[in-house]
């Protein structure tokens, strides 16, 4: 039996890929049978409106490993990929897109690096076959950005050719646009994660569903993600910091001007007052924020019994 025995399952988003979807389950299926891996292959509709559906629900009937799940409207690849992983049996998960530029017989060698002990590969797009001044040099302003944003640094945050295990993947919600911070997210829970090359193809049919909105999108996404990669169970220590400073400093210069007061200046007209004022208003606004926050939060954790730490493995006996 091969040593790749366990149930790997594959997921797809899909979107208006008629014309490559049918090629790239054919690729798949030849991978992984010749390498005798045990799969289940997931493809999600994210409702397409050319042929796609159809072409699915045909492969569907012919091929057992194949499962397709048709959500009732185009909901965005990260809610796409959610509703994938919600339906995997398998231990190991792999991800990739549905526009034959991800090459399948990468699949074998990211589950190989996966049993070597890691819990998340990311690919890495070491050769990319995309336009350069629309694609590829945004693309990598971006990872430049995320890595100083977040500490994690990863030549391809976009690569959605990743592995995952499921234990991973289950501790990970996914809402927005997330789907490109997977490695951030997974971080945040503990994950050992590693990158490594695997092969791009040009673009054959269609077109890229990206704009340039997307720029937008990944900045506000990116200012989410750090805050939860920084402060997830400690909001007071970025609001209330920023509170108490802000009071501090109200505080000082109210006793300077009072001073001044005192001495026969008259403070009525300085700015300074006005800015002592909203100084010791957002002070307090801003530490209330953070005392809420650790409402919420502990809140999150208690209601969904969800702990602040994960194990990733114990040794010897342990007694209660």
């Amino acid at each position: 039996m091969n040593e790749l025995n366990n149930l790997v399952s594959i997921v797809i988003p899909i979107y208006n890929e008629s014309e490559s979807v049918e090629l790239l389950t054919n690729e798949i299926l030849n991978v992984m049978n010749s390498n005798n891996i045990y799969f289940e292959l997931i493809l999600v509709n994210d409702g397409s409106n050319d042929s796609t559906l159809q072409i699915l629900n045909k492969l569907s009937s012919n091929i057992k490993e194949l499962k397709v799940l048709n959500l009732r409207k185009n909901y965005g690849q990260t809610a796409a990929m959610a509703a994938g992983f919600d339906y995997t049996n398998g231990e190991i998960i792999i991800s990739l897109d549905g526009d034959l530029q991800n090459d399948p017989n990468d699949i074998p060698k990211l589950i190989q690096t996966i049993k070597e002990g890691y819990d998340l590969v990311c690919g890495w797009r070491f050769e990319r076959k995309d336009k350069l001044i629309s694609r590829r040099i945004p693309s990598k302003i971006a990872n430049k950005l995320i890595g100083f944003v977040t500490g994690i640094n990863l030549h391809d945050y976009g690569c959605s050719l990743k592995a995952f295990k499921k234990e991973i993947i289950k501790d990970i919600k996914l809402y927005g646009e997330l789907h490109r911070f997977l490695p951030i997210l997974a971080n945040i829970e503990g994950a050992k994660i590693k990158e490594i090359k695997v092969n791009h193809r040009s673009r054959i049919y269609g077109a890229s569903k990206y704009g340039i909105d997307r720029t937008f999108r990944v900045l506000m996404d990116l200012l989410t993600v750090w805050f939860m990669n920084k402060f997830l169970t400690r909001p007071m220590y970025v609001f209330g910091f920023i509170g108490i400073v802000s009071i501090i400093s109200s505080l000082i210069i109210s006793s300077y001007l009072i001073l001044i007061k005192l001495l026969g200046e008259d403070i009525g007209n300085r700015p300074l007052l006005m800015f002592a004022l909203i100084l010791g208003i957002a002070g307090v606004q801003l530490f209330s924020f953070g005392l809420l926050g650790e409402l919420l939060i502990r809140t999150y954790h208690e209601s969904q019994n969800r702990p602040i730490y994960r194990i990733r493995s114990t040794f010897g006996e342990t007694k209660n």
